[in-house]
């Protein structure tokens, strides 16, 4: 990389950068430097902020994120205990979750986190990494404000896609992104312990309640289903509301943001777990069909496997970085292959509507079915960090 001349070099002390100050970012900071590593965070945006998310976080990571020292409870998340599974038609399931989970922003989550971590010892830049190499075992992490980061572990965690994704030459950019999501906030009323997922043709659509008792919907569709309509609003009258569970709603509740959020060009492409030596986690690893709602889960808890791997590999001398690499590609790929292989399956189902008729109906038959679907797509509860 050409050098400008007003780069300022850090003799940094860093032993991890981690770039992206998400999910699957903060909680690696927080297990890292808990345990006594030297941590960087470079995240682009100042917290809180609101990020398109399902904004639903399974009981499967409730141990080990309590163990980190964040207990949701404490913000007021929701307890969900069940679930409300519908086809585009409406026809529609309800079951309790086998582990529940909660829901709460990640306006509220993420800005708890971070400042968790900083009292933790993490240092949290506000910038954008534009380039990193790999030289002499050692990380050059260069950012946007013309600074250049050291340090022995890189973590990129920093989500669905970024321009760094390019400087990576990481494959699956070259690929089609043909996916949107859009997320409000709402009031009106919603069970506490609900968690909604219905189908409408051409996606998918989450709702739950949150800390402060608004309604998060958040929906993920096609950009070529949704081009075909003017706005937002249209999109939402004319085919959201095609399912009667989503029409209830839109029309009974009030929206609180100015405008609904969104992001574009997601992929749900296989992704190389390592790129250059830059150990990938959370969305940048892998996505999971946001039909098994379970997204933030899985970034939670690829951040305690790798983390925990990387504390072996400074612990053990013994442990060479292409151990490292292996064992990580191992753990992610034996927690998580299946998961999204089931994730994939589900997706195909329900996007032919004659075939996501049947599933209901099936599983109205056979109501046992589901939670052995659901737990397919979730892991077992992990273990506090005390206990690794």
């Amino acid at each position: 990389m050409q050098l400008v001349h007003n780069l300022t070099e850090h003799n940094d002390k860093n032993q991890v950068i981690i770039i992206g100050g998400g999910l699957a970012g903060l909680v690696s900071a927080i297990h890292l430097s808990k345990k006594g590593l030297q941590v960087l965070v470079i995240e682009k945006n100042t917290y809180p902020n609101h990020k398109v998310c399902g904004e639903y976080v399974s009981n499967e990571v409730l141990p080990y994120l309590e163990s980190i020292g964040f207990i949701p409870a404490t913000f007021g998340a929701k307890k969900i205990e069940k679930i409300n599974l519908s086809s585009s038609k409406s026809n529609s399931i309800k079951t309790n979750l086998p582990l529940g989970g909660f829901s709460i922003s990640r306006y509220t989550l993420d800005h708890e986190l971070a400042k968790n971590a900083i009292k933790n010892g993490v240092t949290i830049s506000i910038d954008t990494v534009v380039n990193i190499e790999f030289k002499k075992d050692t990380f050059f992490v260069y950012t946007k404000n013309n600074e250049i980061h050291t340090s022995r572990i890189a973590i990129g965690a920093y989500g669905k896609r970024a321009n760094i994704d390019v400087k990576l030459k990481r494959t699956f950019i070259q690929n089609d992104s043909p996916y949107l999501a859009i997320k409000g906030h709402y009031k009106g009323d919603f069970p506490e312990d609900l968690v909604g997922l219905h189908n409408f043709k051409g996606g998918y659509c989450g709702v739950s309640k949150i800390e402060n008792n608004h309604i998060n919907i958040c929906y993920i569709t096609t950009y070529k289903s949704f081009k075909k309509y003017k706005n937002i609003d249209d999109f939402q009258d004319q085919v959201l509301c095609q399912n009667i569970h989503l029409k209830k709603l839109l029309k009974n509740t009030e929206v609180v943001f100015s405008k609904p959020i969104s992001i574009s060009q997601i992929s749900f492409s296989s992704k190389n777990l390592i790129e250059q030596h830059v150990l990938m986690c959370g969305d940048t690893a892998g996505m999971i069909h946001p039909l098994c709602g379970n997204g933030m889960g899985m970034a939670i808890h690829a951040a305690q496997i790798l983390s925990t791997l990387i504390l072996e590999y400074f612990n053990n001398k013994a442990i060479s970085r292409q151990t490292l690499e292996k064992k990580y590609t191992l753990a992610w790929e034996k927690e998580f292959g299946q998961r999204l292989k089931m994730g994939r399956i589900l997706a195909v189902l329900f996007r032919i509507n004659v075939f996501s008729e049947l599933v209901i109906w099936g599983l109205k038959i056979m109501p046992w079915l589901l939670p052995l679907i659901i737990k397919r797509t979730h892991g077992k509860p992990l273990k506090p960090l005390t206990s690794l």
